[in-house]
């Protein structure tokens, strides 16, 4: 199960540290890298709670297999692709064979770790989910600089294909006694309200947040959103019977899953152009200046679950999140000229930050769930947490975007630099979005000197933009970690849902 899951988690965040190359190699614009990021984690939102009901009805080692086999094949065709509308369209594809991996991963682990064995079993797997979402950029940078940016996909097939063995082999199925069919229209009013929520965020930096398609698309997903709880309360057998939330524990930790995933993946997204564009780092050495956090989640995790037992959820998470607010307000002081142990440190707070929540909150969910929803109690977990960092993504990057936009013609105006055609203006403000500016090859004829100048307004507009994004997830860990002083340990039976004391 760890293999079929670590495929996931790592294509959620290696594809970080080839963004850059990518840009180059397929012309691909800032917009269209947050939808490489973006498309992959909106099917997996979109698709996990549907998939998580499929392996309930039909057998969790069956799905969690054709969704090894699926994401291994979906790989392999991205490693091929030739235009990045091409890479985009299958990376969606991969997002929706990795919807049906990770809820069934979940669901066998709780009928593998009966009663208290699956604290434990949950500490080992915050390990694994935060391990190789961390290793992800380390494996990227390994393999962007020495290889290609397609071999961080086709890496995948060889995994997928001993992930596959190993499941026929190993894993009992399991499956739901008591349910019969699934609930389409549910499946429908679901997958329409959570696709227009995302969009209209991620589009809305381009249209503007008070056009009319943005609110058009924010209408849609509230009303359609709100039909489909409608439809779940009346429902035979629903998709997501709203009974699950009657414990406030799964809840919460719904919302906690949320909140850190914006939190990470929206933060992330941009120190990759941190460290390659603003320092000139090659990929292997963006990826080495997160080895702290690395490192820090293989012992982070199985303390967590020691830590829970012993604290509880709500001190050990609430405790997690102010760690992770103190480590994301460090990396909005980060300079032009940060050292190593400038972003080591913040990093290594992450991870002791980021793997409480990770293990509290998924054995919160699943572990509080009836056996016969434990499918679709591991797709509300994965899928609060992709939805969280699509999000994060999308709010993340226009905050830091407008920001570069607003403070580009000022830093320009105090280094005294000339005044341009406003074509060429724009293409460097645009370019320093991605934390990039022009080298003396690109503008031959332009006094070094000057070029010179452009970069340094680049990198500190830039920073400006990354400095707002980190006080903005900050303030979001901090909310994080008031929330999470409301959860409470609910009392698990073996046939019945729980309800809080």
């Amino acid at each position: 199960m760890s293999l079929g899951v670590i495929m996931v988690m790592l294509d959620g965040t290696v594809v970080s540290i080839a963004n850059p190359v990518i840009a180059q190699d397929l012309k691909a614009s800032l917009s269209d890298l947050q939808w490489v990021t973006s498309g992959y984690l909106l099917a997996l939102a979109v698709f996990l709670i549907t998939a998580g009901k499929l392996g309930d009805l039909f057998g969790h080692k069956r799905i969690f297999l054709i969704g090894v086999a699926g994401f291994a094949l979906s790989s392999l065709a991205i490693g091929l692709s030739s235009s990045v509308g091409m890479l985009i369209g299958l990376r969606v594809l991969q997002g929706l064979f990795g919807a049906l991996l990770q809820p069934a991963a979940l669901a066998l682990l709780r009928v593998a770790f009966p009663g208290e064995r699956l604290k434990t079993a949950m500490g080992a797997w915050g390990g694994i989910i935060g391990l190789s979402s961390a290793a992800g950029p380390i494996v990227g940078g390994l393999l962007v600089e020495n290889v290609s940016w397609q071999s961080v996909f086709f890496i995948n097939v060889p995994v997928g294909v001993v992930a596959l063995a190993m499941g026929l082999w190993v894993l009992t199925e399991s499956k739901a006694q008591t349910l019969s069919k699934v609930d389409w229209l549910g499946v429908v009013l679901l997958s329409v309200a959570m696709f227009s929520l995302v969009w209209a965020i991620i589009k809305a930096p381009e249209w503007g947040w008070g056009d009319p398609l943005t609110i058009g698309f924010l209408a849609a997903a509230v009303v359609i959103g709100a039909v489909f709880v409608w439809w779940q309360a009346r429902a035979a057998e629903p998709l997501l019977p709203l009974s699950l939330f009657g414990n406030a524990s799964v809840s919460i930790g719904t919302g906690l899953m949320m909140l850190v995933a914006f939190s990470m993946f929206g933060a992330m997204f941009f120190l990759t152009f941190f460290f390659q564009g603003v320092h000139g780092l090659t990929p292997l050495e963006s990826g080495l200046r997160m080895l702290p956090m690395s490192a820090g989640m293989i012992v982070a995790s199985p303390l967590a679950a020691v830590l829970i037992g012993r604290l509880g959820a709500r001190v050990t998470i609430a405790g997690g999140m102010l760690v992770t607010a103190v480590a994301m307000f460090m990396m909005s002081r980060l300079s032009l000229d940060a050292a190593f142990m400038d972003s080591g440190f913040p990093f290594l707070l992450l991870a002791f930050g980021l793997s409480p929540v990770f293990v509290g909150a998924t054995e919160i969910i699943v572990g509080n769930a009836p056996e016969d929803l434990s499918g679709v109690a591991g797709g509300v977990q994965q899928s609060a947490m992709q939805v969280g960092g699509a999000l994060g993504t999308a709010i993340l990057g226009a905050i830091v975007s407008a920001r570069v936009a607003d403070v580009y013609p000022d830093h320009w105006a105090q280094a005294k630099l000339p005044a341009l055609p406003p074509e060429q203006f724009e293409g460097l403000e645009k370019l320093a979005t991605f934390g990039g500016a022009p080298t003396a090859q690109q503008m031959p004829g332009i006094p070094e000197q000057l070029v010179q100048g452009i970069a340094n307004v680049s990198h500190l507009s830039f920073l400006d933009g990354m400095h707002l994004g980190f006080v903005v997830s900050t303030a979001v860990a901090v909310l994080a970690a008031v929330f999470a002083l409301f959860v409470k340990a609910g009392r698990k039976t073996d046939d019945a849902p729980i309800h809080m004391g």
